[in-house]
Parts: C-alpha cells; structure tokens; sequence
C-alpha cells in the first residue's frame, strides 16, 4: 500500500462504536430467534423505568443509569483452543479483552471460561457488552470420545474468510474504517447465529448428550451460537416475580448474594433452557427431527466490586448456606439472608473494613469547595501527608487512618466516595446457571489426581495474559483516590 494512502487515525471508527454496533445487532437477532427474550425484556424495561421514575433506586453510588438500558453480556462455548484464539482476535477488534479465570470443574462441566469485555472505565460506561466464553476441556473425555470430538470440531471454520481478512486488517493498520467496520459487524455477527441443522449423526448427539448437555451443544453445531444474553435490571426480586406470574419457566432461584441495601457482586436469574427443533443429517441424504435445549434468558444486577477480603467473606458465608441447604430448596434464599447479615450493608463500614472497591468525586464548585476546605484544622498538612504516603505504598488506601480521613472529608461535603460496579462474574452462580439449564444427560467428573487444562493453556491460546480483574479494580481505585487529593491540595 502506497504511504500516502495509509488510513490515519481519523479516518477510524471508534472501537467503542463498534462494540455498541455489534451489541445491538447481536440483541436484535437474539429478539428473532428467541421471541420470549423479547418478553424478558420489555419486563426489565418496565421494571427499570418505574424505579427510576419514583426514586427508588437504593444503590448508591453504584448504578450508571446512563448505561442501564444498553448494558448486555452473552455467552458462547468454544470447541478448541484453535477457536480460541479466532474469537480473541475478533473481541479485540471490539475492545474486548480476556478478564478473569473461572474453573467450572468445580460443578462437574467440561470447560473452563474467561470474559471477554471492555476493561478502562471510559470505555466500559460507553458500551459495557460482555462475553462468558467458555472452552471444551477434552481431556475430561473418554479417549474414544475425545478423537471423535476433536475431529468434528477440527473439520468446522467458525469465522468467515471476509471476517478474518477485516481482522487481520484491523491488526495491520490498528484500526478500520466505517465502511469496513459495518462489514466486520454483519460478518462477526453469523459467527453466532442459531443454526438448526447438525452437523453429527442423531446417534453421535444423543452419545454426547448423555454425557453432558454442554457436551452436545458444543459439538453438533456449525459454531459458537450465543446461547444467552443477559440484561442488566435495578431489581431482580421483582423481575423474578413478575416473569412467574406471567407463567414463565424460571430457574429455581436466584444465583449470587441475596438482597441488600447495598448490592454486591452479581445477581443472576434465567428462563429455562427453551426446547428446539433441530434436523440432522442422514446416510440417505434427508434430514431426521430432532430437539435440542441450549438458548436461555438470563438476567442480571450488579453491585459493588469486593476486594479479596470482600471475596472471601462473601464465599464463607455462601459456603455454610450450601453445606446446609440446596440451592432448589424452598428455604434457600432465607438462609442465605440470615447467613449474610454477617456481611456489612452500609458504604461506611464496607470502606472501613476494605471489603470493596471504590472511587472519588470532588466537589466541581471550586468557590464552595474552598470555603469547606478552610473549615477543616490543618486540611494542607493532612492531604500532603498521606499523598506522600500513598507514593511510598499504594496499599495505604486500604488502611483504615486512611479512610478515616477520607470519611471525614465526605462527611464535610468535600467529596464522595462512590463504590466501584462489579464488572466480572462468579464461578458458583455461573455454575448455577448452567446447571438450572441442564434437562439432559449428566457431568463430567475430573478423575482424582487428573491433570486438566488449565489459565496458562488459555493464555497460550490467546497469545497474551487473562487480566487480573482485582488488579484492575485496585488500579483503578488508586488512580481515582490519587486525582482527587491531587484536585484538593492543588486548591490548598
């Protein structure tokens, strides 16, 4: 390519704008192939819109509403570490990178999965669009049945030859025009497109069937059919409500911590798994009826992001519950309540004791701002102290003279602390998920000793590093608390 014709940055469309165009479209044929996530979301908009319109909205500090009606995450489940790597190369085009390791063996399902999402805050409050991938594990297979399984999936091409050559463009010129970008989204898109026919034999579907459902879906398809997306709605508690009243299949309960005055992690609820006519091929050449059951709908609500320490109170407290009762038990979510009253639901102790992640905002009225600065004894010394402190260990955020301070500040209306939204997921509750929607066949047990495949396969796959999603709250925590105090002393 001549020099002079080389794209410049200006003549890229947005990665974000992108991503929003993918998701849409994404949502738009997920609404056509599944009519009753239509359903589903006309009672999270209802929902969402009357919460709003009175007030009601308790998590403060937490919910962008700015980004409430567009916010979606799916799932896809992948058949190779070679797809892998396909699928990273396209969610990169979008500003979608790898966070987060989830093990799902500790449910019994053949995969292990990462997420696949915008990682800086700006860009996350632009479009928030997700993607749980998850990743066929053969080697929790029977030897017979891990060759058949990885010819089949080794004979099938899940991205276009006009998609890969828009990706290896974007990775060759950093970026894509409009033109292009309108193309790469209506390409990705047939990459996760329901397709009914299979591409196995009746008897190869139903083996695979009785041995794990997920199995099946991988296997008997032409790709990575999205298989759910999740809508983000301001109260779970009633949606679950109001989807049952309409006689609609939910799944037993509601995954993740019960519900607070303060919401935490996530929230997750689906309809079951819908009941599909598929057809496959046979010896003859005509096609035999079938059904298959993969493509839900799932619902989710968002809280704060914990900190490790956050982390493990929240999984000692969900893990007594589940050594007492099941998760389809009556009483499930009633012991789950008295159990996690042990866990603080106010901002100020959830600070105090470092239990999640939070962020600054200063007053932007530098006149008043000022005036409750002057207010506060030895305010100058104060702030320069712990700056320099904060430069010599950043782990001094976590200390509790630290929040102190902090507390004291917004107690004086110099600024408020607001808690960082939980952008990532939960292996149990996602394990939950899956397993609600299981209706055939059974699991796949990891025999004792077994060595199974593990993050640094993926990341080999992937050709780069899951990020550390505490790494990238904390960083981001630290960056915020750093350009307020700098806000404040510069007005000192």
């Amino acid at each position: 390519m001549n020099k002079d014709n080389m794209p410049t940055q200006n003549n890229f469309y947005p990665q974000n704008s992108i991503r929003s165009d993918f998701a849409i479209a994404m949502s738009q044929m997920y609404r056509e192939e599944v009519p009753l996530y239509q359903d589903l979301l006309d009672v999270v908009e209802e929902i969402n819109s009357e919460l709003i319109n009175s007030n009601e909205i308790s998590e403060e500090g937490i919910t962008d509403l700015s980004r409430i009606n567009l916010e979606r995450h799916g799932a896809i489940r992948l058949g190779s570490k070679e797809e892998l790597n396909l699928i990273s190369r396209l969610f990169n085009v979008l500003g979608m990178e790898p966070v987060g390791y989830y093990d799902l063996s500790i449910a019994d399902l053949p995969v292990h999965s990462t997420v696949f999402r915008p990682v800086k805050r700006d860009d996350l409050k632009e479009n928030p669009f997700r993607i749980f991938c998850s990743v066929l594990r053969p080697e929790l297979l029977d030897s017979e049945i891990q060759e058949k399984v990885k010819e089949v999936i080794a004979s099938r091409n899940i991205v276009s030859e006009k998609c890969l050559s828009l990706i290896t463009k974007f990775e060759e010129e950093s970026g894509l025009d409009e033109e292009d970008s309108k193309d790469f989204v209506k390409e990705a898109l047939e990459i996760f497109r329901w397709h009914k026919n299979a591409r196995i034999s009746k008897g190869f579907y139903k083996e695979l069937l009785s041995i794990n459902s997920l199995l099946a879906d991988i296997v008997a398809f032409k790709g990575p059919h999205i298989n759910h997306l999740t809508p983000r709605v301001l109260d779970i508690d009633l949606l679950y409500q109001r989807m049952s009243e309409k006689g609609i299949n939910m799944t037993a309960t509601i995954q993740g911590p019960p519900r607070r005055k303060i919401p935490i992690l996530l929230r997750q609820t689906s309809f079951r798994a819908l009941n599909e006519e598929i057809l496959f091929p046979d010896i003859e050449g005509s096609e035999l009826l079938g059904t298959h059951r993969a493509r839900f709908g799932e619902i989710e609500k968002r809280g704060a992001a914990l900190t490790p320490k956050g982390l493990g109170l929240y999984n000692e407290l969900l893990n007594k519950v589940l050594i007492e009762v099941k998760q389809s038990d009556s009483n499930y979510l009633e012991k789950l309540a008295e159990s996690f009253k042990a866990f603080p639901d106010d901002i100020e102790s959830l600070v105090k004791e470092t239990l999640v992640y939070f962020s600054l905002s200063v007053d932007e009225d530098t006149d008043s701002l000022k005036a409750k600065l002057e207010k506060i004894p030895q305010i100058s010394q104060q702030i320069s102290m712990i700056q320099n402190l904060i430069e010599k260990d950043s782990t001094y955020i976590f200390k509790p003279e630290f929040v102190e301070v902090l507390l004291s500040l917004q107690l004086a209306g110099v600024i408020k602390i607001e808690l960082l939204t939980y952008e990532d997921f939960l292996p149990v509750s996602a394990a939950g998920i899956f397993k609600s929607n299981i209706v055939e066949g059974g699991y796949v047990k990891a025999k004792d000793g077994q060595e199974l495949s593990s993050q640094e396969d993926l990341e080999k796959a992937l050709t780069k590093k899951i990020l550390d999603p505490f790494k990238d709250y904390e960083a981001e925590s630290l960056a915020s608390i750093k350009a307020g105090l700098e806000k404040i002393s510069n007005l000192l």
